[in-house]
């Protein structure tokens, strides 16, 4: 019990808020209340100022947290430590934008080590970095490119962006379109810390284009099902736009390549599992 109020009270004082922690931990809002009101009562301490919007840490909670963010740290070295020191079994958690590329190396690491458990968690770039830096996973496969000297970097391959429409849409008959060309119509954007919602905002303001309305919708999955249903067009990697008679693919002049990268703490680059996904990664890429 202990350990998920300190695991609470963690998060709550890395992100200055109960809802924001409460969603990064997966659980409810009064949970993680209850659990640093807790750890409080227990031993007669405050934690916390409550006043405003934003919680800030009292003198003892700013003296408590190193200690705590120690503490977790050795937990999650023991449990890494863990799932990786047998020979024949273990444990691998990766974190993903998307499937394309690390689905195939998931494949050939379980041809190779068949009894190992593989959990595979997507997200956005920002999302699935910030999972591994906070060791929630071992690898992470991400379109953002991070310059942290304490990770290592592997490219696993680049597409280009490209413009994902209707086949009814006005502009699902060009075979390419200028920037300038989104500007009269709905475009889908994904949420903030996507990469790709980062280049396509840079396209845009940099040919001064303006579309007529714009649309955040949370996950690429979402996003085809509402080109799928023609409310807008949205700019996508190449390899994510499904095969579907009611697609249409329209290259988009002057869009950069958008890079996939594999990423793994170098403390941790040598350890059983990691080593593996790497290993077959550097294959499959040279």
């Amino acid at each position: 019990m202990l350990s998920a109020e300190l695991r609470a009270f963690h998060m709550v004082a890395r992100l200055g808020s109960i809802t924001q922690a409460a969603k990064k931990l997966g659980l409810s809002q009064p949970t993680v209340t209850t659990q640093v009101r807790n750890l409080e009562s227990r031993y007669g301490v405050e934690l916390f100022y409550r006043g405003g919007r934003r919680l800030t840490l009292t003198d003892e909670g700013v003296q408590l947290l190193p200690r705590v963010q120690k503490l977790l740290q050795e937990e999650a070295d023991i449990e890494f430590y863990l799932r990786n020191c047998g020979h024949s079994r273990g444990s691998l958690r990766i974190g993903a934008t998307s499937p394309y590329y690390v689905l195939e190396l998931i494949k050939r690491l379980r041809e190779r080590l068949p009894p190992i458990e593989v959990t595979l968690e997507i997200g956005n770039s920002q999302q699935v970095i910030e999972a591994l830096e906070e060791y929630r996973v071992d690898l992470a496969v991400s379109s953002q490119l991070t310059q942290d000297p304490r990770l290592i970097r592997l490219q696993l391959g680049q597409d280009p962006l490209v413009l994902a429409v209707h086949r009814r849409h006005p502009l699902a008959g060009q075979g390419s379109v200028a920037l300038a060309a989104l500007g009269g119509h709905c475009l889908l954007m994904r949420e903030r810390g996507s990469t790709t919602r980062q280049m396509t905002e840079a396209l845009l303001e940099g040919a001064g284009v303006a579309p007529l309305a714009q649309l955040e919708i949370g996950s690429r999955e979402s996003i085809r099902e509402a080109v799928l249903r023609n409310i807008g067009i949205s700019i996508i990697a190449r390899h994510e736009v499904p095969d579907h008679p009611e697609l249409r693919v329209v290259e988009l002049q002057g869009a950069p390549l958008i890079g996939e990268y594999l990423y793994c703490l170098k403390e941790r680059r040598q350890a059983r599992l990691p080593a593996a996904f790497l290993a077959l990664a550097r294959d499959t890429a040279s």
